[in-house]
């Protein structure tokens, strides 16, 4: 009876353990910080300018910002999954999880390239107008943070695969999938913001 209160018990009290490193956490918040006052003044520029931002939001393609949408969420629902498999011991599954979600990060980016690259042959550079110098500030700095992320995650994929790791929390890998997380929930904000609302 004493040994089932007391694993009941610690079950709880990991529960409520906050998952992956503190330091993280900072970092996060942080970068969570700068990425509102980009975004809040992305805002406040469409509010002074709405027709500019109305015309040429219309040259960006809504498909496109669908589609990296949807590749960068694919990639952070694997990430969560291949976290679950670490946590049961399950490290090859989970490096194998990994490497599908850097593989859909790798289409963001191939997606993203290629939308640069349309963009700038149109002359839609980051001089064009206030719209294409928000743009193309807001959505390169989140660029290189998804980068970051593909390295953080391949660093965790091959980590994964060399160790048999136990069952139970792991704090660097949590913290690995929290900022691959981060980045996603940023896009989830941007996409509306840049690509659809007037």
């Amino acid at each position: 009876m004493w040994s089932t209160c007391t694993l009941s018990e610690a079950h709880a009290v990991a529960a409520r353990r906050l998952p992956g490193d503190l330091a993280m956490w900072w970092f996060i918040l942080a970068e969570l910080t700068v990425f509102a006052m980009l975004l809040l003044s992305f805002a406040a520029a469409q509010a002074l300018q709405p027709e500019l931002f109305h015309a040429s939001r219309q040259l960006l393609d809504r498909s496109m910002g669908l589609a990296l949408t949807l590749s960068l969420l694919t990639s952070g629902l694997l990430a969560a999954l291949a976290l679950e498999q670490l946590r049961q011991g399950r490290s090859r599954h989970a490096a194998g999880l990994l490497l599908a979600a850097l593989g859909c990060a790798c289409g963001y980016v191939w997606l993203k390239l290629g939308e640069y690259r349309h963009l700038a042959g149109l002359g839609l550079d980051i001089e064009h107008n206030t719209f294409f110098t928000l743009y193309w500030i807001v959505t390169g700095f989140h660029f290189l943070h998804v980068l970051l992320g593909m390295l953080i995650l391949g660093w965790l994929a091959k980590h994964c695969w060399q160790r048999a790791n136990a069952a139970g929390n792991h704090p660097a890998a949590e913290s690995a999938v929290l900022y691959w997380h981060m980045v996603d929930l940023v896009w989830v904000l941007l996409f509306p913001l840049v690509y659809v609302l007037n």
